[in-house]
């Protein structure tokens, strides 16, 4: 109790420097001008400073203006910028382009009047856990690097174990979390419409020289964070750089919010984050200091390269053309009078459980793909709603193929070219069908 009245009574009476109003800047990477802020302390001799570098998706300064603003009041110039929109979307970037973006800034941040150019680091959050450590690499004039939710393994297995973590707490088990978090990974890398899918840090870490300050929450449902502790541990080391310190902060998130689960982010960061980054950019950048790796239900798992089967076109063409068979049967029936008797009943079954099932599984697969997966919603039997409902429908194509074409062989109507491509449409629905767990348990 006296410690903290004590404590208390000298934060009155010596303030951290209060920070200067902000300084508009901008600086051109690859052709494009971004445009930024400087949150810089008031008075005293030239500061240090951070280059604030951002997560995946769209992101504006102003995301990251309290940090920089706690950052300035410690002493620390901080630039924060509008991250950029040409060549960057969710299926477009290249985090060599974005570590030149961070370096410019480090540039625009190092001839800044009041800011020790010696000094100037950069700071990374998720994606910028990947991004900041690879402008690091590629400049000295980078001083050090902080990391925040940073991963030691590629974008495609962080992403895969993190959907998984995400369907399994919400009561998610079996064929749906193996489509998701694994076939739908794969598949999307193998289409290129996963950009930097198979990125390996490792090797970039393996290059920075510069003091590294890597920080995790311990309840980090998005990075796997006790690989990630581990992995920076061990490659810091093998490459004989000794000046790094990582930290793990309890009941924290991933961005180092605090939390009661992982899963929800409360008002406030982390007790201590913000003044461990400021402490240690402001003093000795001394080391090797690391915290345990923090306990996960799971780990991530490589993820295999796809098999020519697997291969995206090949699946987009099973699925095309199952489709186009079973909705033939229907369309063609518009123009014929009648119909072979014993055929018609589970001809008609199949077509619309058939075409039920493949326009049903690709409506509910690009919502998974945009951000479903992350709230899967009521799960009954282990399966969300939607998915046991395709589950069902798919049991019932196998049941009306098998049933059409007994009724097909015993006909004396064969039912002509219309009931042959339904039947093939059947034919090609069941091996698509188990590849995507809709006949898996």
């Amino acid at each position: 109790m006296i410690a903290a009245v004590l404590a208390a009574v000298l934060a009155v009476s010596s303030p951290l420097p209060a920070a200067a109003p902000d300084g508009e800047v901008s600086f051109t990477s690859h052709g494009v001008t971004l445009r930024g802020t400087v949150v810089a302390p008031v008075g005293g001799g030239p500061a240090p400073g951070i280059v604030m570098v951002h997560g995946s998706g769209e992101h504006d300064r102003d995301d990251y203006r309290a940090e920089a603003e706690a950052f300035a009041k410690a002493g620390i110039a901080t630039l924060i910028y509008d991250k950029r929109t040409e060549g960057y979307s969710l299926f477009e970037r290249d985090y060599s382009v974005l570590a030149d973006d961070a370096l410019a800034a480090v540039q625009a941040l190092r001839s800044r009047p009041g800011v020790d150019p010696a000094r100037v680091g950069v700071w990374g959050l998720s994606e910028g856990g990947w991004v900041a450590p690879l402008a690091a690499s590629k400049s000295k004039d980078v001083a050090f690097a902080v990391t925040v939710g940073a991963n030691g393994v590629s974008p495609d297995r962080q992403q895969a174990w993190a959907l998984e973590t995400y369907l399994r707490r919400g009561g998610v088990t079996g064929s749906m979390v193996d489509m998701v978090s694994s076939t739908n990974m794969r598949t999307l890398a193998g289409a290129g419409a996963f950009p930097e899918a198979g990125y390996d840090p490792v090797p970039v870490l393996e290059k920075v020289r510069q003091p590294v300050l890597g920080l995790w929450g311990e309840l980090d449902r998005l990075t796997p964070p006790g690989e990630a502790v581990r992995i920076f541990r061990e490659t810091l080391d093998r490459a004989g750089n000794r000046q790094y310190t990582l930290k793990v902060f309890p009941q924290a998130q991933h961005g180092l919010r605090q939390t009661t689960d992982g899963f929800d982010k409360l008002d406030g960061f982390a007790p201590g984050y913000l003044e461990l980054v400021a402490d240690w950019v402001n003093g000795t950048k001394e080391g090797p200091s690391a915290d345990p790796p923090p306990a996960q239900a799971s780990q991530s798992v490589a993820l295999a390269p796809l098999a020519w089967y697997e291969a995206p076109w090949v699946q987009i063409g099973v699925w095309a053309l199952a489709l186009l068979a079973f909705a033939a049967y229907p369309v063609t029936a518009l123009f014929r009078r009648r119909e072979s008797v014993p055929l018609a009943g589970p001809a008609r079954w199949l077509a619309s459980t058939g075409t039920l099932a493949t326009a049903g599984f690709l409506v509910y697969y690009v919502a998974l793909s945009m951000g479903a997966a992350m709230a899967p919603g009521p799960v009954l039997f282990g399966r969300t709603l939607p998915w046991l409902a395709l589950q069902l429908i798919a049991v019932g194509v196998v049941a009306a193929g098998a049933v059409t074409a007994v009724s097909w062989w015993r006909s004396k109507e064969r039912g002509g070219v219309r009931v042959g491509l339904l039947l093939a449409g059947a034919a090609l629905f069941v091996p698509w069908a188990v590849h995507w767990g809709l006949l898996v348990p």
